[in-house]
């Protein structure tokens, strides 16, 4: 049996469908929310699903949050298919970052993945990356492509992230090989104590320079990533270069 879940998000979003498996909820907060933003997926969105609905014997309770940042194509029928995902839309494009902070909102879990749209991360990656969590040895985790395997990976995006993660590095004194990296995991603790303000792309940066300024400890362990077979990547350059604009500046913010 499944119980219905309906609760307004904000003027800028819409829950289509919601609904989550009753026995997690029964049990108070589950165990891990994923968070699924998504922008014209419709691709990969329903493969994503599947194997993330196939991990519940190894991560339970599990709570699945797909974001539609205001897709034009079937990405929202493609999510009907699962009916224990619990489905949010916006109105309209408002950035993955956006697309995060309303994930967040919905969710309940003690520890919260963010997990790509687009099949370039596996989901099946997903309980050893909640592992060093659960262990207490990690408040943050991050699959790194860099010390694991990549297929396929764009040659200007491979730049732009070395980069990113070579400056964040040399700012923090902390060892950073993939700032930009699909599959970010933290502590309930941690999201509550940032105050995220980037709405875009950039929202990767600013999420690793709050949590090494605020002290908390990042693992990074190998994943293997491979290059999208369906649909376009939607960053582009001047992403690159708003990230490396805002990673500057928030190293001299005060929040």
């Amino acid at each position: 049996m499944q119980k219905q879940l309906q609760r307004p998000i904000s003027s800028g979003s819409e829950i289509r469908k919601a609904e989550i498996e009753a026995g997690a909820l029964e049990k108070g907060c589950p165990s891990v929310t994923v968070v699924v933003p998504t922008y014209n997926e419709e691709g990969t969105i329903g493969q994503t699903l599947s194997e993330l609905t196939r991990i519940h014997s190894k991560v339970r309770p599990l709570e699945i949050i797909v974001v539609d940042d205001g897709s034009s194509d079937r990405t929202k029928d493609e999510v009907a298919r699962f009916p224990s995902v619990i489905y949010i839309r916006h109105q309209r494009n408002m950035g993955k970052g956006m697309a995060l902070k309303t994930g967040l909102k919905i969710g309940h879990g003690k520890i919260v993945v963010v997990q790509d749209a687009d099949m370039e991360y596996s989901p099946t990656e997903i309980p050893q990356l909640v592992k060093p969590i659960f262990d207490g040895r990690a408040d943050v985790v991050y699959g790194s492509r860099f010390i694991g395997k990549r297929n396929g990976m764009s040659f200007s995006h491979l730049v732009g992230n070395v980069i990113l993660s070579k400056v964040a590095s040399m700012l923090y004194q902390e060892n950073i090989t993939d700032i930009m990296t699909g599959h970010k995991v933290f502590s309930r603790k941690v999201l509550e104590s940032l105050r995220l303000k980037e709405n875009g792309f950039s929202v990767e940066v600013e999420l690793t320079a709050k949590v090494l300024k605020n002290g908390w400890k990042i693992l990074e362990i190998p994943i293997d990533y491979s290059y999208r077979k369906h649909g376009a990547a939607k960053i582009r350059y001047r992403d690159g270069l708003g990230s490396l604009l805002k990673l500057l500046s928030s190293t001299f913010s005060k929040n």
